[in-house]
């Protein structure tokens, strides 16, 4: 018995040492394959692993470049973007947030509104305290938070105060600022079309902001860093590349701030007293071609949905120059040898040519004037009697080289070059009324370079509106323009200015600036209404201040004014921004005039 009973516990330990043995290898075996897969992991796959984990933290960030600046012509700041803050989140972050409680130990970190405690957790607790910085409601602000995902936009160009504001809040690695920029304008409508506008992404989609775009536009750059898991904030120590920014540079424009301040005031004014539709000024150095001042009485924000969508009236507006037109048809006279400024003429109450009969705009018996008489009393008929022997050819060779029907090459978004048809097509009436100022449209910008071209000694110059550009190192560039060219020899243009010094000696009740010559050239000319119909009146004005020694062109276009005529509408008008022009610039008064040519015989 005793030996079966030792035979059957030996049978049991093996059994038992049999099973010990396939237990020990088994573990052994997922030992060993554990230690396979960690070498495999650390070994093998380790640095592809560290690899990932690194990608997944690292951020590559646009450091955004400024735009520049608009300026006038004295550096006065008319357009600039200014630091602002793209305020964003992380929902998920945001959900799990719970507040601290504040004591006395934990100022630097604790959440309350107001000394009181937000009272709720997650999204909805962040919206509490978000509320007041943004100015967006608690409950807006929680839904926002309260989508799937690391990164929504919470509220766009905050100023660094409020952001500054935002990140007292301790709500780091939730709520961040992203830099960005806002593009701010300093006089309101004081340029507005003219300045026009940028969109969403910082282009510029309208006036000087579009035309000058690829100068004010920088260069961005950017860092690469790596991040916390909830973003925002940088790892010290793991920045790997670093690419600066670089802003646009400045456009430092020939427009006087001042001047076009003054300008658009009075332009307003002049609407309302006149009961004008619109009115634009422009005024011009006559020995530079600057313009000083391009302005309407619209009244546009710079910048607004209104400014981006439509180009400056200054620049579009076409219309029918109406008499001041007749200062080319003199010059082209005067040049090909047609006539002198003393020639005498005999005008009539009424002209017939080629079947189509002409009258002035008063009545009249038979007048002895000379040319430059018919200048001053500004009479059609004279114009056509003067040009029988004026050919259509030499008509639109000089309108053409005054700058009719061509752009002004300031290449402003929206400015039209008017209308001037050839020769071929104008009918027996038209090929007449291009002879006072009627048959063909211009822009204002064009009418007063015309003036300012006679005013030049015959000197036609490259308009320009902007001066120079400044880079982001402080580079000043002068911006080149056009040649200039000689329209009339200077003896012409100087005939032309003394007959048109006549005219504003016949304007001299309404027009006139106490101690300066003035020669000018008044316009009225019928347009087209809203029914189509020749319903409207267009009234303008041009005039070189000091005559005697001209330092600038000033012309003021009106629609629909009361009184009509350019001379006692637009004229008056022109006489308060000259009398600005010679206080400010401190321009010495005239000397006495001793050579008029005669207007009468």
């Amino acid at each position: 018995m005793k030996t079966i009973a030792r035979i059957l516990k030996f049978a049991k330990m093996k059994t038992f040492a049999f099973k010990c043995i396939a237990i020990g290898a088994a573990l052994a075996l997922v030992a060993s394959l554990c230690v396979a897969q960690l070498a495999s992991i650390q070994l093998i796959d380790g640095r592809q692993m560290a690899q990932a984990a690194t990608a997944s933290r690292t951020s590559r960030v646009t450091l955004s470049a400024k735009r520049g600046r608009i300026l006038d012509s004295n550096g006065t700041v008319l357009a600039q973007s200014v630091e602002r803050y793209t305020i964003v989140a992380n929902p998920e972050a945001a959900q799990e947030f719970t507040p601290i409680t504040c004591n006395k130990n934990n100022q630097d970190y604790c959440h309350q509104i107001d000394g009181k405690p937000v009272g709720v957790t997650g999204a909805a607790a962040v919206g509490r305290l978000l509320s007041k910085e943004l100015g967006i409601s608690a409950m807006e602000l929680g839904a926002d938070l309260s989508i799937s995902g690391q990164y929504v936009v919470l509220k766009k160009d905050v100023t660094p105060q409020v952001k500054r504001s935002i990140d007292d809040l301790n709500l780091g690695g939730i709520v961040w600022g992203e830099l960005s920029s806002e593009r701010i304008y300093s006089d309101g409508d004081l340029m507005g079309s003219l300045l026009g506008g940028v969109n969403d992404d910082g282009t510029g989609v309208a006036g000087i902001e579009q035309m000058e775009n690829k100068v004010l536009t920088g260069t961005d750059g950017h860092q690469t860093y790596q991040r916390g898991n909830y973003g925002g904030e940088e790892i010290p120590g793991t920045m790997t590349e670093s690419v600066a920014a670089k802003d646009g540079s400045d456009v430092n424009l020939t427009i006087n701030r001042d001047v076009q301040w003054y300008v658009k005031k009075i332009l307003k004014e002049a609407k309302s007293s006149y009961g004008a539709a619109w009115a634009i000024g422009v005024v011009q150095n006559v020995q530079n071609g600057e313009i000083v001042a391009l302005a309407d009485s619209d009244e546009i924000d710079a910048g607004t949905d209104a400014a981006k969508m439509g180009a400056s009236r200054a620049v579009s507006e076409t219309f029918e120059p109406g008499s001041i037109g007749k200062v080319i048809s003199a010059s082209g006279y005067l040049q090909t040898g047609v006539h002198k400024m003393t020639d005498r003429f005999t005008v009539p109450n009424s002209v017939t040519e080629n079947g189509q009969t002409f009258k002035d705009a008063f009545s009249h018996g038979d007048e002895h004037w000379t040319l430059a008489g018919i200048l001053q009393q500004s009479s059609n008929n004279g114009m056509v009697i003067a040009g029988k022997n004026y050919t259509d050819d030499q008509r639109y060779e000089f309108l053409t080289k005054f700058g009719i029907g061509q752009s002004t090459g300031l290449d402003l978004p929206g400015e039209s070059n008017g209308v001037l048809t050839n020769p071929s097509s104008w009918d027996l009436r038209t090929r007449n009324t291009v002879l006072f100022g009627q048959g063909y449209t211009v822009n204002a910008l064009q009418l007063t370079n015309v003036v300012a071209t006679l005013a030049n000694k015959g000197v036609r110059q490259q308009q320009s509106i902007v001066k120079s550009t400044t880079n982001a190192d402080g580079k000043t560039i002068e911006v080149k323009h056009g040649d200039a060219t000689r329209v009339v020899d200077e003896q012409v243009a100087a005939d032309v200015i003394n007959a048109m010094e006549s005219v504003a000696e016949n304007y001299s009740k309404f027009v006139k600036v106490d101690g300066y010559r003035m020669a000018a050239k008044s316009g009225t000319a019928e347009v087209a209404g809203a029914n189509g119909s020749l319903s409207s009146i267009i009234s303008d004005y041009s005039v070189v201040i000091p005559a005697d020694n001209p330092r600038f062109v000033v012309t003021v276009v009106m629609k629909d004014p009361q009184g009509s005529y350019g001379g006692l509408t637009a004229g008056p008008v022109s006489a308060q921004i000259c009398e600005f022009l010679m206080q400010k610039y401190e321009v010495p008064v005239s000397s006495p005039r001793t050579d008029a040519i005669p207007v009468t015989w």
